[in-house]
C-alpha cells in the first residue's frame, strides 16, 4: 500500500532543501513521507553525484559581496559550478547570497566554519551544496571566502556576478562612499598587483624589466642601451 503524499509535504522538503518538485515527491514517496528520511534521501543522491564529479573543473560561478551597515567589514564569497547556464540562473545566484548573509551575520573565521553554520532546516551549507549537486547534477562548492576589516569599507559587484572587489580606507570622511566605490570599481577593471609602488614584488618587477628590454632591442635598439631604457 503506497503512502500519498501531498502538496504541502512536497512544498515544506522543497522549501528545506532547494530541490525540485519531482525529486522531493520522489523522495517521499520512497520514505513514506518521513521528511528526515526524504531529506537523507536527497543528500544521499548529491553525494553520489558529487563522487561522480569530483574531478571536474567548477570554473563558472557566482561572486557576490557587499558591506555591513556601518561600513566596517566587507564579505565576498564565490559558489562555483561546472557550466554558465547554471551560474546566470536565478536560484543559483539565490543560493549564494544566501550563503552571503549566513557569513556576514555569523562572521565565521574561515571557509571550513562558513561550510559547518546552518543553512536552514537543520541543514548545514556543506549539505545544501550537496543536495544542490544531486538536484542541478553539477559540481557545485564555494571556492573563496573572504573577509577585509577597517574604519571605512567599500564592496563593488560587477554586473553578471563574476567579479567582486572590496577596499578599505583608512578614515571615514564625507566622500567616503564615493571614493570607495569609484577605487573598488578601479580594483575591479585593473586588477593591480600591489597599493604603491613600494609593495610591488620584487619578482614582478624583475620580469617586468626583463620584458621591457627584450622589446627594446626587438625594436633595433642596441643591447647596451636596453638596460637603461
Amino acid at each position: 500500500m503506497s503512502v500519498k503524499i501531498s502538496a504541502s509535504q512536497v512544498n515544506e522538503l522543497r522549501k528545506k532543501t532547494g530541490a525540485g518538485m519531482m525529486d522531493c515527491k520522489k523522495a517521499l514517496v520512497e520514505s513514506e513521507g518521513d521528511l528526515e528520511k526524504a531529506i537523507d534521501l536527497l543528500r544521499k543522491k548529491g553525494q553520489k553525484v558529487a563522487a561522480k564529479r569530483e574531478d571536474r573543473d567548477a570554473s563558472e560561478g557566482c561572486i557576490i559581496g557587499t558591506a555591513t551597515s556601518d561600513n566596517k567589514k566587507g564579505v565576498i564569497v564565490s559558489v562555483n559550478c561546472e557550466t554558465d547556464f547554471v551560474a546566470k540562473n536565478a536560484d543559483f545566484v539565490a543560493l549564494t547570497t544566501k550563503v552571503l548573509d549566513i557569513a556576514v551575520a555569523h562572521a565565521p573565521a574561515n571557509l571550513e566554519a562558513l561550510l559547518s553554520l546552518e543553512f536552514e532546516g537543520g541543514s548545514t551549507i556543506q549539505e545544501k551544496l550537496t543536495v544542490q549537486t544531486g538536484v542541478i547534477g553539477e559540481k557545485i562548492e564555494i571556492s573563496n571566502y573572504k573577509v577585509v576589516t577597517g574604519e571605512f569599507v567599500s564592496v563593488y559587484n560587477h554586473p553578471g556576478n563574476r567579479l567582486a572587489s572590496s577596499v578599505v580606507l583608512s578614515k571615514n570622511v564625507a566622500g567616503a562612499d564615493e571614493a570607495g566605490k569609484e577605487i573598488a570599481m578601479q580594483v575591479a577593471a585593473m586588477n593591480p598587483v600591489a597599493l604603491n609602488r613600494e609593495s610591488v614584488p620584487a619578482e614582478t618587477v624583475a620580469r617586468e624589466l626583463e620584458v621591457g628590454k627584450d622589446l627594446a632591442i626587438q625594436e633595433g635598439k642596441p643591447a647596451e642601451m636596453a638596460d637603461k631604457i
